[in-house]
């Protein structure tokens, strides 16, 4: 059996488990810290634009942005995100349920010798062990540690270092057409998208709602 890439790479927020049912869980941090989240979510959207935050690393950026939305001490709010988002919604994923097929997608591609990678805009680890999935990757990436969210190349850029494949021989797997698909086209990879309807992009994108087809368009 002959797959048609040598590594696949998949996003995990909305990819491997549906959204829907992790924002059911967080609905009790929604209603308590909806202005912390409001802020978080304008800051990443300014980084991800290529907002200039000023010195530090992606987090200290990150908070400073947030902080300002807020009017409040960057280094209060970094504490505030790293305790409450980063740290508090990690063991929401205990109770998450992965898309139907995708453990057995990710042993059938293993077991055909793909080398299999994941890159998350978000710290991926303890989610994926919260997840029970955490033993199959070659390569797991978090894209802020490269200073970048996606689609910015960079974060691709070393997903393809760490799996150590041809960006030209890796499919990413995603569910955003802007940032999963976009920056992976833009790095060299081939992209698919998961969604119900079809991808509506302007660029080569493979569209599937089910992980069986995604394991026939990968290995015929």
């Amino acid at each position: 059996m002959k797959a048609r890439f040598k590594a696949i790479a998949f996003d995990l927020d909305g990819t491997l488990y549906p959204n829907h049912r992790f924002y059911a869980l967080l609905i009790p941090f929604l209603l308590k810290e909806q202005h912390l989240l409001r802020a978080f979510g304008k800051a990443r959207a300014l980084l991800r634009d290529g907002a200039d935050a000023g010195e530090g690393d992606f987090y200290t950026r990150q908070a400073y942005l947030a902080a300002h939305i807020l009017k409040s001490d960057p280094s209060e709010v970094q504490n505030r995100i790293e305790r409450l988002i980063y740290r508090g919604w990690e063991p929401l994923f205990s109770s998450v349920r992965l898309y139907p097929q995708v453990v057995e997608t990710l042993n059938l591609f293993r077991d055909t010798g793909i080398r299999l990678g994941l890159l998350s805009d978000m710290p991926p680890e303890t989610k994926l062990l919260n997840l029970g999935i955490d033993e199959v990757w070659d390569a797991v990436l978090c894209s802020e540690r490269t200073g970048f969210l996606k689609p910015h190349p960079a974060p691709f850029a070393a997903l393809a270092d760490a799996l150590a494949v041809n960006p030209a021989e890796i499919l990413y797997v995603g569910n955003s057409q802007p940032y999963d698909a976009a920056g992976a086209v833009q790095s060299g990879m081939a992209a698919a998208l998961i969604g119900r309807r079809p991808a509506r992009s302007e660029i080569p994108v493979f569209s599937f709602h089910d992980y069986r087809t995604l394991c026939t368009y990968v290995l015929g």
